[in-house]
C-alpha cells in the first residue's frame, strides 16, 4: 500500500504540473539528435521558406549608419514594413507585384537623393520604381538560400522568447553569424545575429504561416521615379 501511494503522489505531481510536464520525464530529446550543423541550417532554411509569409524585426548598421527594420512577408512574395534610418530619415515600404513603393520622410529622400529641389516632389506620395531593381528585398527563396549554410558549428543550446532553439554558428572573414533554430514544433529561424565591424545587426524571425495582405496604394498617391528622371 505504501508502494501504491506513492506511485499516486507521482502521478498527481506530474498531473498538477501538466504546464512543466517535461519536468516529469528523465529527459528532453534532442529533435536534431545525430544532425550534423550544416544540415540543421537547411532544414531550417527550407521550413522557413515552406511557411509562405513571416515577419521580419531588427535593427544594426548599413554602411556604418544605425538602421532599423520591422517587414512583413506575405506568400505572394509581397511584403510592406517601415525602416528607420535614424537621422538618416525614416521610410515605409511595399512591394505588390512587378513594383516596388517607398514613401520617406523630408529626412531620407535628403540623404537618399543627395539633397536639391526634387526631395519636394516626393512629399506625402509613394515613389514607384520596378521591383527587379531590388531583387531580394521581400524574396523567401534570396532570404533562406542554403548555399551560405557551410561549415557551420552547433554551440549549446539558447532560448529566444522563451523558446528552446538550437544555436548554429559560422565565422568567415572576420565577421561571425549566429543562427537560433526552433527546436520546438517547425524548425524555423527564429534569430539571427551579425557580429561585424562594419555591419552588425540581430534580426527576429516571427509569425510565420500568418496571413498577410498588401494592398498598393492609390493612382493618386504615387509618383513614378522613371517618369520623373526623364521630366
Amino acid at each position: 500500500m505504501a508502494a501504491n501511494r506513492k506511485l499516486l503522489a507521482a502521478a498527481v505531481a506530474c498531473a498538477t504540473a501538466f504546464v512543466g510536464i517535461t519536468g516529469c520525464s528523465s529527459e528532453e530529446k534532442d529533435p536534431f539528435e545525430g544532425m550534423s550543423a550544416d544540415k540543421i541550417a537547411k532544414k531550417a532554411a527550407d521550413a522557413s521558406k515552406d511557411a509562405g509569409s513571416f515577419k521580419v524585426t531588427g535593427e544594426g548598421k548599413q554602411e556604418g549608419k544605425p538602421i532599423k527594420v520591422d517587414f512583413s512577408v506575405a506568400k505572394s512574395g509581397d511584403c510592406e514594413g517601415k525602416m528607420d534610418g535614424g537621422a538618416g530619415g525614416t521610410a515605409e515600404f511595399l512591394v505588390s507585384g512587378e513594383t516596388q513603393y517607398m514613401k520617406g520622410d523630408a529626412a531620407y529622400w535628403k540623404n537618399a537623393l543627395g539633397g536639391g529641389g526634387q526631395t519636394s516632389r516626393f512629399e506625402d506620395k509613394w515613389v514607384k520604381t520596378p521591383n527587379s531593381q531590388n531583387a531580394g528585398v521581400c524574396d523567401a527563396d534570396a532570404m533562406f538560400q542554403t548555399k551560405d549554410l557551410k561549415k557551420l558549428k552547433r554551440e549549446d543550446d539558447a532560448d529566444v522568447n522563451g523558446k528552446k532553439t538550437a544555436v548554429l554558428t559560422k565565422s568567415e572573414s572576420g565577421k561571425k553569424t549566429t543562427f537560433y533554430v526552433a527546436a520546438e514544433g517547425k524548425p524555423y529561424f527564429l534569430k539571427v545575429v551579425t557580429a561585424d565591424k562594419a555591419d552588425p545587426g540581430t534580426m527576429y524571425f516571427s509569425d510565420y504561416g500568418k496571413s498577410v495582405a498588401v494592398k498598393a496604394p492609390a493612382p493618386d498617391e504615387v509618383v513614378d521615379l522613371e517618369e520623373l528622371m526623364k521630366s
